[in-house]
């Protein structure tokens, strides 16, 4: 359909070498568009590239570090060079801590590092809120998209005791990055509303990834589908949100969660 259709539009991932990354890069690609993906890490990057060899003259990478103003203003200077303008940005960068049995040391509340809770909010929500203002600011001149990728969590409390038997918890830190998120998805739609950028967030459950087959078996007790997601299932949620198909949303939070916050 015409309204789903991205060409000519340039679009910025964050995050662009994580699981996601790639899979939005995969949905903005199927509908045309010319995908920028950005991290900190160049192997990674380097590493999604090759993984997108069939669309590569349409996938870019730049190395930059989005807690870092400079950084930041640095790759724009890049991009707009050239590619002259930026039509779309997907705020997907965080750190998603990954619970394993390797963890031998029992991680609570209480014992939680003020360095971990500040490197987790300065990647997840300050890279979102410098991305924005920076990249956003560009899109702002001519109009376009932003898109803030938070989580079921940014709505729910993370339920604690899928996480006993690994020995840890799910941090404070991704709950609070997630509900910030979502705050400043409301801001920003609200403040660039006169300059045409709509700004939407996007909460997805839990992606299936082989996780330990306990917790597994713990969190599709939680989920009315009896499920995680599956790595795919978020594609045709990006293309709407990112297209003109979603022209008069803004301000928006879409959950995909198999229902799990509705019970």
């Amino acid at each position: 359909m015409k309204r789903f259709n991205l060409k000519n539009k340039i679009s910025i991932i964050t995050g662009g070498g994580g699981l996601l990354g790639l899979e939005h890069a995969k949905a903005l690609l199927e509908i045309n568009s010319i995908v920028i993906l950005i991290d900190i890490n160049l192997k990674k990057l380097q590493n999604k590239q090759k993984l997108l060899i069939k669309e590569s003259d349409k996938v870019h990478i730049f190395k930059s570090d989005i807690t870092n103003e400079n950084s930041v203003k640095q790759t724009l200077k890049k991009i707009l060079k050239k590619f002259k303008k930026i039509d779309i940005l997907i705020n997907n960068a965080a750190i998603d801590y990954k619970p394993s049995k390797k963890n031998f040391t029992k991680t609570t509340f209480e014992n939680s590092e003020l360095k971990t809770w500040n490197k987790e909010l300065e990647v997840g929500l300050t890279g979102a809120y410098i991305c924005s203002k920076i990249f956003g600011g560009e899109i702002a001149k001519k109009g376009g998209v932003i898109l803030n990728i938070a989580s079921d969590l940014s709505i729910i409390a993370p339920q604690q005791s899928l996480y006993n038997h690994l020995n840890t918890i799910k941090p404070a830190s991704y709950s609070v990055t997630k509900h910030g998120l979502i705050g400043l998805t409301k801001y920003l739609a609200s403040y660039w509303a006169d300059k045409n950028v709509r700004v939407n967030a996007l909460s997805p459950g839990g992606v299936f990834n082989f996780q330990d087959k306990l917790f597994l078996h713990k969190i599709k007790k939680l989920i009315p589908m009896r499920r995680m997601a599956n790595l795919s299932e978020y594609k045709e949620a990006i293309q709407f949100l990112c297209s003109d198909a979603s022209s008069y949303m803004t301000g928006h939070n879409m959950v995909l969660d198999g229902g799990r916050s509705v019970i």
